[in-house]
């Protein structure tokens, strides 16, 4: 099943696997044992922080061995407004409208986090995708929202985007809900938000009638950097949220304190009959278990730990930052990345509250033996990751956010950051960074931007839910 040349019985009903067809795949297992290798990868690239007249945009990488165009940029959608910050991005409809006949994946949403803009493109040639449609910011204000983050197609119809912050850019953030065929605003999608402020990522399994979203603070807060009297008066996230998927209402509060400051990607297991997962704590460097318990509540542990390290430069402890998590599709291994180390991590979690490290690979950051690749400085250090569905590539960016980079990895704002990848062996648990693997964002049409998050045409493990 090609993901970039979808044949004809794909184009009008997405694949062949049930009674009713839809978009992406009944199963975890047959997206990743059934579709082909990735060919094309739409990556954001913002140009907020950067000397440059240029407006963000979404990048078209070649990532087939194949092409004459392997490792190169080419495509590249520029918004119609500097200034937004794309961040994360997501699709119209995946894998948990399975079985909604008549719809396709062939629209990105795309957000931009400090301007509230909502772009919206069709991207059903994945080599040539166009703007059609703009949300302007004034119409997300409306709802007294702003600083809108992660994106989630749901089933009925429907996109959920967390938003982080009020029409103002402070506390409490929401959950903006869009319509799937028109991409107009339905309004807020939560009913009652019980004691959630603070708003980031979320994840959701239907099948349990569960949703869970996670802490980083208010846009005025993390907007202009990262300042530790933020943290001491307590500005930033230590919790993530359990929701009622159904009613859309505010269940529990699982709060971590210091073993779980500034919680940011929340990931639980693929197979839908599941009830636990992951969320790495930044700031903490800490990886952190969730789960159901039997009598309906949640539980928490940490199950791995990064030790802050001391760096000459620094006048503080270094710590690892943990900045990005996945799982991959068949639920064995954890990657995460910690951005301010350098290194970028895989766990086996065939036993989910025991992970195993059994790989790891530095590329850049503070400590880091390797800082250069193919002769280029690597600015920064793996920071949003994106696997292969099969498992058996894994690709990371550097850029973590305009003033957050500007403030630790200052050449990613003057020189851009760049694409990575690592092959890996799932047999084997093990990876290897591919050196004739790089696109170098410093060079992208029009100057310089920051790589950031990454998406397969066709769906990936950290976009598609299952019912």
């Amino acid at each position: 099943m090609s993901t970039d040349e979808p044949s004809e019985t794909e184009t009008a009903h997405g694949h062949e696997h049930h009674d009713v067809e839809g978009p992406g795949y009944p199963t975890p297992a047959a997206m990743r044992t059934e579709s082909a290798r990735e060919k094309t990868a739409f990556v954001m690239a913002p140009r907020v922080g950067m000397n440059s007249e240029k407006a963000d945009f979404v990048g078209v990488v070649d990532i087939d061995p194949e092409s004459a165009t392997y490792c190169e940029l080419i495509d590249t959608v520029e918004m119609p407004n500097r200034g937004d910050e794309l961040h994360h991005f997501g699709w119209n409809s995946c894998s948990s409208s399975c079985h909604t006949e008549g719809l396709q994946r062939d629209h990105l949403v795309v957000p931009g986090q400090r301007s509230s803009r909502i772009h919206v493109l069709d991207a059903s040639d994945p080599r040539n995708p166009e703007i059609e449609r703009v949300i302007e910011p004034e119409e997300v204000f409306e709802y007294d929202l702003s600083a809108p983050h992660t994106v989630h197609c749901v089933p009925g119809g429907k996109i959920v985007i967390s938003m982080l912050g009020d029409a103002d850019g402070e506390l409490p953030g929401g959950f903006l809900q869009l319509d799937q065929e028109d991409f107009t605003i339905d309004g807020h999608w939560e009913a009652d938000r019980g004691d959630m402020a603070m708003n980031y990522d979320y994840w959701y399994q239907p099948r349990h009638d569960v949703m869970l979203s996670t802490e980083w603070a208010a846009p005025t807060t993390y907007y202009p950097g990262f300042d530790l009297d933020d943290v001491e008066a307590g500005n930033y996230g230590d919790s993530i949220h359990i929701w009622d998927w159904n009613t859309r209402e505010h269940r529990e509060t699982l709060t971590f304190g210091e073993e779980g400051l500034i919680p940011l990607e929340i990931r639980m297991l693929h197979n839908p009959e599941a009830t636990e997962g992951y969320v790495g704590a930044a700031l903490s460097s800490n990886i952190i278990r969730f789960w159901e318990c039997n009598d309906g509540t949640w539980d928490w542990e940490k199950v791995i730990d990064i030790e802050d390290r001391e760096h000459p430069d620094w006048e503080m402890p270094v710590p690892g930052l943990v900045t990005d998590t996945l799982i991959s599709l068949d639920d064995q291994y954890l990657f995460f990345s910690n951005w301010l180390h350098g290194d970028c991590r895989m766990y086996d979690i065939s036993d989910t509250g025991n992970p195993r490290l059994v790989d790891r690979i530095w590329a850049g950051g503070n400590f880091g033996d390797r800082q250069q690749i193919q002769g280029t400085d690597i600015r920064g250090a793996p920071q949003m990751l994106q696997l292969s569905r099969d498992g058996r590539r894994l690709y990371w960016t550097t850029s973590l956010f305009s003033s957050w980079d500007n403030q630790f990895y200052p050449d990613i704002g003057e020189r851009g950051s760049l694409m990575m990848k690592a092959d890996v062996s799932p047999e084997k648990g093990r990876m290897e960074l591919d050196e004739d693997f790089l696109v170098d964002f410093g060079d992208a049409p029009g100057g310089p931007a920051r790589a950031h998050e990454i998406r397969w045409p066709g769906g990936d493990c950290t976009s598609d839910v299952w019912q």
